[in-house]
Formats: structure tokens, C-alpha cells, sequence
């Protein structure tokens, strides 16, 4: 059976393809190209990512391509990204590059290479019975990507394999070494993939024209001044530029209409029992009631939280059995059923 890795030039992808050579696959490795930009030293990590999946193709002996989604990720993801931040939110790109891009594009480019299925180095696990494909989380709790892949539909989940999902990082890395693959200790990618390591408001300022404001307290008094509504987020203390004595100031909302950021000392405004989500979507295709209890995540890093959540006409109203810190409007909550992820939606609202 033909199977097409997507390959990042990272170890987790190195050891999916590794894997699956060696169960008896008819194995190709295929580079995503999404970014053309070089960084601020000017070197364009897409180059020296795709040299390291050359070379890890060239130890386990299958052949490898790149292909250029530039374009599509554009058209489908960035300017989604552009537009959030526009509205004063703080979107995931990650959420949509999955569904759009290696679950869509790419998938479609496989099977064009007469591939049955695809493969990626997430840490997700999936499992298929009566009633269709179900994504699991990960082994390894701390590197478990299932928050990233809530939007996956079934026809982008069944052909879909995950090798190192069963696996912990640790595992990963030592079956690299054992291989003698050159991605064994190399560092894990961090931040949003486009931007890299560069300053995230430098990066933004290229695309989105910065309006310096207020900033005002509770009161509405004014206690400083901000660079940008897009530059902050929910929950955000550091980089305020705001000191004095008492508790730390931090990002509670932002008022669009007037241009301001609104902060205030201490993190009590920060804690919410409730948010109202939209754009719902669901691995089954369905949620699995019209309400239903569960557990939630409000970032990837989150801790579960026990949740009811009511849908109607795709709006998802969560209560949480206790409060949520810093729940951002444009991130995504994700519902889970034990180890099963059920889907998720966008936050709007918090109360």
C-alpha cells in the first residue's frame, strides 16, 4: 500500500517514515512548502528543513518530493490569520493549516500520486469502528496535538495514518538515534511555523498597519498607552510597559470601537464559568447530543475542565464546573470524552 508522509524535516516526521518503511509500506516522503519568506537573519528555514528531510529519505531509502502550497496557505489560512487580528483577536493558524493544508491539499495531492493513504508525526492517535473514524489523544500527554486537529472531518481522518501517536517524545528521539537519523536531536519547532523565531509584532507590522491607543482602567481612566490592539491578547502582563506598586496589570478586553486596551491590577477579571463558541465543528460530523457533558481545553497547554455545552445552529454555550483563566475570543475550545476528541469551536464570547 502506497502511503505519502508529510514531512517537516522534524524528528517526529522522520521516525512516521521510518516506521512505516519498515512494516512493509511503499513509502514517499513529501515536503510542504507554505512559506516563501526568509527570516530577519535572511536565511529561509524551508531550505534547510527540506535539506533534513533529503537527508533522513537518503537513510531510510525512499524516494522524496516538495511541493509548493504557498498559495493555497495564503488563501486559506493567512489571510483568515490577517483578518482575525484585524478584529482584535487572537486566531490559531495552526487549527485551519491542518484541515486546509496537510488534511486537504496535501491529501488530494496524494492521491494524485495514486497514494491510499497519508501520514503525519502527530502526536494523535485515531481508531475506526461501526461508527467511523475516531481522533484519540495522544500517548504522551505532553506532546498530544489533538487541540490542533479538532476540525478534521471523516473523509480527512480515514485515510490518515499517525505511527508515532502511541509513542512518548522520549521513544521517538531514541528510535532516531538507533536509525541514525540526522533529525534525532534536533530542537522542536516552536511558535507559529511561518514566523519562526522572529519578533511576532515586527512580522505582524509588515502586514497590518499599526494604530497606537490607550490604555484605560476600570474606571476608564487612562494608565498608558498601547503599539496596536493586535499586539495583545487576553490575559497578556508582560510587555504592558505599565509598573508602579501593587498587583501586575494585565490584558482584560479590548474596546475596537475606541481604539483601547483595557487592563486592570490583579487577574480576577481574567476568570470566566461561561463562553458562547461558534463555527462548531465535529469529528463525528455531529455532536453527540444537543447537550452533553465533557471536558474542555481553552488553549493547547490547558489543563481539562469539566464542562456542559448546549448547541443550537452551530453555537456552542459552555459552562465550566469551575472557572477558566484568560479565555481568548479566536481561539479555539475543544471538547473531549475521555481520550476521544469530540471536536470544538471558535471563541466569541466569555461572561
Amino acid at each position: 500500500m502506497r502511503v505519502v508522509v508529510g514531512m517537516s524535516g522534524g524528528v517526529d516526521s522522520s521516525v512516521a517514515a521510518l516506521l512505516l518503511k519498515r512494516q512493509g509500506y511503499d513509502v514517499i516522503g513529501v515536503f510542504m512548502k507554505n512559506w516563501e519568506e526568509e527570516n530577519d537573519e535572511g536565511i529561509c528555514s524551508a531550505e534547510e528543513d527540506f535539506r533534513d528531510v533529503r537527508a533522513v529519505c537518503g537513510v531510510i531509502g525512499i524516494p522524496y518530493y516538495t511541493v509548493n502550497f504557498v498559495k493555497e496557505y495564503w488563501d486559506r489560512v493567512f489571510s483568515y490569520f490577517l483578518d482575525e487580528y484585524a478584529r482584535g483577536r487572537t486566531p490559531n493558524p495552526d487549527v485551519l493549516c491542518n484541515r486546509e493544508i496537510k488534511f486537504r491539499a496535501f491529501l488530494d495531492y496524494a492521491r494524485g500520486i495514486g497514494a491510499e493513504c497519508v501520514a503525519t508525526g502527530h502526536f494523535v492517535q485515531s481508531r475506526q469502528d461501526g461508527q467511523g473514524v475516531k481522533l484519540l489523544r495522544g500517548a504522551d500527554g505532553n506532546k498530544d496535538q489533538s487541540y490542533f486537529l479538532y476540525q478534521l472531518t471523516q473523509e480527512q481522518l480515514a485515510p490518515a495514518l499517525f505511527p508515532v501517536g502511541g509513542m512518548t517524545k522520549a521513544q521517538v528521539r531514541e528510535i532516531a538515534r538507533e536509525a541514525g537519523l540526522p533529525t534525532a536531536e534536533k530542537k522542536d519547532s516552536t511558535g507559529i511555523c511561518f514566523i519562526g523565531e522572529r519578533d511576532f509584532r515586527a512580522f505582524l507590522k509588515n502586514y497590518l498597519p499599526a494604530k497606537p491607543g490607550e490604555m484605560v482602567d476600570a474606571q476608564g481612566e487612562s494608565v498608558g498607552t498601547h503599539e496596536g490592539l493586535m499586539y495583545y491578547t487576553i490575559g497578556q502582563r508582560k510587555g504592558l510597559g505599565l509598573g508602579g506598586v501593587g498587583e501586575p496589570w494585565f490584558v482584560v478586553g479590548k474596546d475596537m470601537g475606541h481604539n483601547r486596551l483595557l487592563v486592570e491590577r490583579g487577574e480576577e477579571k481574567l476568570f470566566s464559568r461561561r463562553l458562547s463558541a461558534s463555527q462548531a465543528s465535529w469529528i463525528a460530523g455531529e455532536p453527540p447530543a444537543q447537550t452533553f457533558d465533557c471536558t474542555a481545553k481553552i488553549r493547547y497547554r490547558h489543563a481539562d475542565v469539566a464542562c456542559t455545552v448546549n448547541v443550537a445552529q452551530g453555537v456552542c454555550e459552555v459552562s465550566f464546573a469551575k472557572p477558566v483563566r484568560a479565555a481568548a475570543p479566536g481561539q479555539s475550545v475543544v471538547f473531549y470524552c475521555g481520550e476521544i476528541c469530540l471536536g470544538g469551536a471558535i471563541i466569541d464570547e466569555t461572561f
